[in-house]
């Protein structure tokens, strides 16, 4: 049976991430959060103080960094940046509240997308971000994208704060999110836009479980047609 590529875009907060690891898991296919390619690339920044506007320094700083990821003994995928576990470090406030900037930089968009474009090389994967469907992969077989209410994603993002001790109150979170979306629809380098073709999820009122269940059901649907 031939193998497709599962590209889901949407929002932040719309459990993106967490449905598409499910979905990968049900499938044996592998999962890469782009997001966090982009996150850890933030990481890298913020510690070596790299100046964002200076293109010489950034292509400096993209020649020393390697993303990359690895399942752990619980079968859960986890994000490395240059040989170090980071899962936790990129998933920080600090980090969320200057990604948007750092992923809009063409320079770190041409590299990244270009990694992931070959990691989809054998499809088999299941991959979620912004630019999945449109700019990565807009052959993709099955295209996703989600969104959701603002307040239901920001209490989810805080939630998702908490459970790693990092207390954030919720005017914050909305402000963070509301930032982001529009940051990341309106710049000029990949814009987060519906890809031609994909469907549409609302989340607001749906579990993870219901999510997951359908974007498998989806994804049977595209695999079985394939010749």
């Amino acid at each position: 049976m031939r193998k497709i590529i599962v590209a889901i875009d949407g929002h932040s907060a719309c459990g993106k991430s967490t449905t598409a690891k499910e979905v990968a898991k049900i499938l044996g296919y592998f999962y890469v959060d782009s997001g966090a390619m982009y996150r850890a690339v933030t990481v890298y920044f913020l510690e070596h103080h790299v100046a964002i506007t200076n293109p010489k320094e950034v292509n400096r700083a993209l020649s020393k960094l390697k993303v990359s990821f690895k399942i752990n003994p619980q079968g859960i995928t986890e994000t490395y940046l240059n040989g170090l576990n980071v899962e936790r470090k990129i998933r920080k406030m600090k980090v969320s509240e200057w990604v948007s900037q750092v992923s809009a930089i063409k320079e770190v968009r041409d590299a990244m997308v270009e990694e992931q474009r070959r990691m989809g090389k054998k499809k088999g994967i299941v991959m979620d971000g912004r630019d999945i469907g449109s700019v990565v992969f807009p052959e993709a077989e099955l295209k996703l994208f989600l969104t959701a209410d603002l307040l239901v994603r920001a209490f989810r993002r805080q939630k998702e704060l908490l459970e790693r001790d990092e207390l954030v109150d919720l005017d914050s979170v909305i402000e963070n999110l509301r930032k982001r979306d529009e940051y990341d629809s309106s710049r000029k380098v990949s814009p987060l836009v519906k890809p031609k073709g994909a469907i549409v999820i609302d989340t607001t009122h749906v579990t993870i479980d219901e999510q997951v269940d359908e974007v498998v059901r989806l994804a049977t649907g595209k695999i079985v047609q394939q010749p």
